[in-house]
């Protein structure tokens, strides 16, 4: 339906491209907007009182306002940072000092290993407690496993709000309204990387601390990731990355930083990566979520029927219907990986392995899997030929 927004296809006519959870293509409005700014207004922002630099500067500000209307924050909330994974390091960075030995943080077994390890390596500098909330048999996060492991010593609960390997979505509001009631000081880290191109997102309504999500997973460029931290938060805790910019007063023995969100993006930063995401999420506007929303849903309705009919595939949580345009699934008695290739031999590109969740996958007793992941340029031609082509995998092993 929206193919034709997308120059890679006109340039690879026979690709079927399923793996837009782990990046999405570029539609030319994304792409002229990189182009345009480099051959128009390349300069360093934030430094120069030339015209030029002022243009760069005004671009970089006006692309946190897109940001912040996109998902319901202030414009002084918006950090940018080079991935989701950045911007989950920073939080566990900056919060150290919040933390003494015996407190606990809970992690949704769920987890992306970008949300799970730097809070394995905080709890080993910190002597934490780290606890895993589980899942119940549709896949959603377990709301009785997280009211039993809530405790007077847990301090921050960090979850995906959709899940990378399931495309399963957690219920965020009923999961936060447990934590609010049970402490309001819990801290509550949301990673939205996987549902910020599905889903209308409010993190006001929401009323959580921290919220990351990365340009490349909603049509944008590779290389820029969005931190939202809540002002007060910002104020209070320790800068990042020293250097240029999110400075105050710099002398020979002592430094002042800003108590502003620039204090959290020292260095130069990348204006044509912050246009292309601006641009981005104007193109998402320009369709419209909700009839991003619709069009995903057909498709992945049409790729659950279509998997039903092949007796030799399995397919992992296809009754719940709360879910991204992700299918996880198996060939029978195949490894994942002699799958991808008979579909890479006929041009169809699906993720195989344990998508970056060895721990969910070992909760799920799933060595590695294959995955499927829909968005708008894709049609239900791509899943007939999706489906050929996992014929073409029975004829080979069985």
């Amino acid at each position: 339906m929206y193919k034709n927004e997308f120059p890679i296809f006109e340039n690879n006519k026979e690709l079927v491209y399923l793996d837009s959870a782990a990046t999405t293509q570029k539609p030319k409005d994304v792409l002229d907007a990189i182009y345009n700014y480099n051959i128009y207004n390349n300069a360093s922002p934030n430094r120069g009182s030339y015209k030029l630099s002022l243009e760069a500067t005004n671009l970089y500000k006006e692309s946190k306002k897109t940001v912040a209307n996109f998902i319901g924050a202030k414009i002084d909330e918006i950090i940018y940072t080079k991935s989701a994974t950045e911007s989950l390091n920073l939080i566990s960075y900056v919060l150290e000092s919040e933390f003494e030995t015996g407190d606990e943080i809970l992690v949704g077994i769920s987890s992306h290993h970008s949300n799970l390890v730097p809070w394995q390596e905080l709890s080993k500098r910190k002597k934490l407690t780290l606890k895993y909330i589980y899942l119940d048999e549709n896949g959603n996060f377990d709301l009785n496993d997280l009211k039993n492991k809530l405790s007077e010593n847990t301090k921050l609960i960090t979850f995906s709000y959709a899940v990378n390997a399931t495309g399963v979505i957690h219920d965020v509001e009923k999961i936060i309204k447990i934590i609010k009631s049970y402490n309001n000081n819990i801290k509550i880290v949301v990673d939205g990387a996987q549902i910020v191109l599905h889903k209308k997102i409010d993190v006001k309504k929401l009323d959580i601390d921290f919220f990351v999500f990365s340009a490349h997973k909603m049509f944008g460029p590779i290389g820029i990731g969005v931190l939202y931290m809540k002002n007060d938060l910002i104020k209070k805790l320790p800068p990042f990355l020293y250097g240029g910019d999110m400075i105050e007063y710099v002398e020979e023995t002592n430094t002042t930083y800003k108590d502003n969100y620039e204090k959290y993006e020292g260095g130069t930063q990348s204006v044509e990566l912050a246009v292309g995401l601006s641009a981005a999420i104007k193109f998402i506007n320009k369709i419209g979520i909700e009839n991003i929303e619709k069009y995903e849903k057909e498709l992945h309705d049409y790729l659950l029927e279509k998997l039903n009919e092949l007796d030799f595939v399995e397919i992992y949580f296809k009754n719940q219907k709360n879910k991204t345009p992700v299918v996880a699934f198996n060939v029978k008695n195949v490894h994942s990986h002699d799958v991808n290739q008979i579909l890479d031999i006929n041009n169809v590109a699906i993720r195989t392995g344990h998508h970056c969740t060895q721990p969910l996958m070992k909760y799920l007793n799933i060595p590695s899997c294959c995955r499927v992941s829909l968005s708008i340029y894709n049609t239900k031609i791509d899943i007939d030929k999706l489906v050929k082509s996992l014929y073409k995998v029975k004829e080979i092993f069985y």
